[in-house]
Formats: structure tokens, C-alpha cells, sequence
């Protein structure tokens, strides 16, 4: 529910939020900025809270009241993520990165911390575990805005200036909030395909191969493009000069194909010795599977490249561009997911993941190559 909420409501935002960041400072217009992004993510929010009353309601008419607690705190905890998430974006594009990387620290382990200690005291439930998550990120949110209270603001807020930041801001979003439905449902559809098809034994299984294969090139990947994005976003500005817009481009190109020798680097490293790291890092019970860590690896790591074009882009202001391109992949991965959950179990899987991230680079790359031609 998190993630939903995060792929298509304040994610979305958050991105768009970021990339006008450096338009903003280059006009001395920050607080008109800030002031439009306020407004944009009370109103998301304020959705979102629609979107629990009507949960909520449906839940009792389907006699189904022993979800309320649960929701409810999901649902706070992914607002509350988004929250957290906007600011850190405006953080990030203001290169206030040991800010970012102190609070992304600090919540990581207040969550662990708080959820523990919440469960050892009232008991083993998913509601408490949320509840711990919420605390930590309402810490979390105090000490981040305490930080964001001391950028440098030029200016006061125009209410003019305002709306038209709003405006821009939106239409950046817009695209990211409708693919990101698809994007989410590609995202969820392995586990809820190993359970359809198979047993939560398996899905167990599919975990250790993901924590260790898929995740650690993601947290990678996503760190680079936290790093890199305000410079390309500064590097643009508002993209209407071509000299900007290629520099981003060259530097996207070289990214990728850097993101994929290191794939292969580290595909090939596991293909040979992935009896070996299974000893070293996990239980008996688990290393039947690792004869799949390495595809497991090159899928993570293909779409890890293809974020590196996608930041391209949207460096430029051409989210629309991508939207083919997420969308259809995303159903294509989907249907991946559950014929191969249906025929092959968790190798299926494993390999409609290599299949997905491969059409996905060669979809974004074909994108990436058509608009860097045309400007």
C-alpha cells in the first residue's frame, strides 16, 4: 500500500518537486517554489485521505473490521513516507547531501529500533510494527523540515509566480503518477505470483535471492541517481538550451553503458562462484536457489542502466516520452511474472525478470536515442 501510494500519488511529486528545484534558484523565484510544492502536496495528501475514509468504509461493509488498524496505519506511514521522501527531494537538489544521507540513515534504523521495541511491549502485530515505522518517520520529519527551515530563501512568495510553478510542477508529475500504477503492479506481481502458483516456501526462497541479488545493485543505482540528479537538473535548468540538454546527454550515455559493464562484471563473478557466496551469506535451507543469483544480479542490474537514461530524460522535461515505454513494459512484466510463476516456479520469475529489465533498456534506449537525434 506504501508503495502505491508512493509510485502514484507523492513519488511522483517528489520527482517533479526535484527537478524544478534548480529553474527556481536560477530565477531567485525559491519561494514561489517552495510555496507551490506545499500546495501541491496538501492537496495529494488530501486525496490520499479520501482514499482512507473510502478504504475504510469497504472494509466494514465486507465485514472485514480486523483490517481497519492495520490500513489505517499503512496508510499513514505511506503519507508520511511521501512526506519525508518531498523533502529529501528538495534537500537533495540543494546539495544538502549529508543531510539526505544522515536522515535516510536515521530512519532506517529508528524504524528497526521503534517497531522492536513496540512489539516486545504490546505484542506480536502488524498494526504495532506499523506504528513503530510511523514514530520514527514523524522524528524523522521533525529534524528534516528543522533543516529545510534553513535554506537560504531569495525572495518572497508571488502567489502569481506561484501558480505558474504549480502549474509546471504538475505537468512534470503527471505522467510519473499514471505509469506509475503499472509500474507498482510489475513491482508486486512476482510474490503475489509465487503465491498463486506456488507456496510461500517458495516465496521465501525468491526473498534471499532478491535481498542479495536484486536489492544491493537497486540501493546502488539509486543512490548514483540521487547523486547525480540535481547535477543533471542543474546542468538543464529549464531544458530549452540544446548545448545543456547534450552534456546531459552524453553523461547519461556514459553512465549506462558503465552501469552495464559493471552488470556483466559482477553476472560473471556470480555465475562462477554463487555456491560460494551462498555458503558465506545464508542459511542451508536457502542455497538450493543459487544457481539463479546471477540472473537475478543481471536483472537488477540492466534496469539499474536503463534509470540512468531515464534521468536523462527527465532531465529534460520529457516524462510523457517514457510513458509507452513504462506502461507496456510493465504490463509485458506482469504477464511474466505469472506464466512464468505458473510453468516454472521461482526460476520463472527469476528469468521474467531478466526478460523484463532487457526490454525495458531497449524500449527507454530506443526513446533516449530518438529524442537526443531530434534536439
Amino acid at each position: 500500500m506504501a508503495t502505491l501510494v508512493n509510485q502514484t500519488v507523492l513519488g511522483p511529486l517528489g520527482n517533479g518537486i526535484a527537478r524544478f528545484y534548480a529553474p527556481a534558484q536560477e530565477q531567485g523565484d525559491i519561494g514561489s517554489y517552495l510555496r507551490a510544492s506545499s500546495r501541491l502536496v496538501l492537496i495529494a495528501s488530501l486525496v490520499i485521505g479520501i482514499a482512507m475514509v473510502v478504504t475504510i468504509a469497504g472494509l466494514k461493509i465486507a465485514s472485514l473490521a480486523g483490517w481497519i488498524a492495520v490500513t489505517c496505519a499503512a496508510l499513514v506511514f505511506a503519507v508520511l513516507s511521501g512526506w519525508s521522501s518531498v523533502v529529501s527531494s528538495i534537500q537533495g537538489a540543494a546539495r544538502q547531501r549529508s543531510v539526505v544521507a544522515l536522515h535516510q540513515g536515521l530512519e532506517s534504523w529508528l524504524r528497526f529500533l521503534l517497531a522492536a521495541a513496540l512489539l516486545m511491549w504490546w505484542g506480536p502485530r502488524s498494526a504495532i510494527a506499523l506504528t513503530g515505522y510511523v514514530l520514527a518517520l514523524l522524528i524523522v520529519l521533525a529534524s528534516q523540515y528543522f533543516f529545510l527551515g534553513k535554506l537560504a530563501i531569495a525572495g518572497e512568495s508571488v502567489p502569481e509566480s506561484a501558480q505558474r510553478w504549480q502549474t509546471r510542477i504538475w505537468s512534470f508529475s503527471w505522467p510519473i503518477s499514471i505509469f506509475g500504477i503499472f509500474t507498482w503492479m510489475q513491482l508486486a506481481s512476482d510474490r503475489w505470483a509465487l503465491v498463486l502458483f506456488s507456496t510461500t516456501q517458495e516465496v521465501g526462497l525468491y526473498a534471499v535471492l532478491f535481498q542479495l541479488g536484486y536489492y544491493p545493485i537497486s540501493l546502488v543505482s539509486g543512490m548514483v541517481v540521487s547523486f547525480l540528479a540535481p547535477i543533471f537538473y542543474q546542468r538543464s535548468g529549464d531544458a530549452s538550451d540544446a548545448g545543456r540538454n547534450a552534456y546531459v546527454n552524453r553523461m547519461s550515455w556514459k553512465i549506462a553503458w558503465w552501469s552495464l559493464a559493471f552488470t556483466l562484471g559482477a553476472f560473471l563473478a556470480a555465475f562462477f562462484f554463487h555456491a560460494l557466496l551462498f555458503q558465506l551469506f545464508v542459511a542451508a535451507e536457502y542455497r538450493v536457489v543459487s544457481g539463479l543469483f546471477p540472473w537475478v544480479i543481471l536483472a537488477g542490474g540492466v534496469f539499474a542502466a536503463s534509470q540512468s537514461l531515464s534521468l536523462g530524460l527527465m532531465s529534460q522535461m520529457k516524462t510523457r516520452n517514457m510513458m509507452s515505454a513504462k506502461i507496456v513494459t510493465a504490463i509485458v512484466g506482469v504477464l511474466l511474472n505469472l506464466a512464468g510463476a505458473h510453468w516454472f516456479g521461482i526460476a520463472g520469475i527469476v528469468y521474467a525478470g531478466v526478460v523484463f529489465s532487457i526490454l525495458f533498456f531497449s524500449w527507454i534506449l530506443l526513446v533516449f536515442r530518438s529524442e537526443a537525434l531530434s534536439s
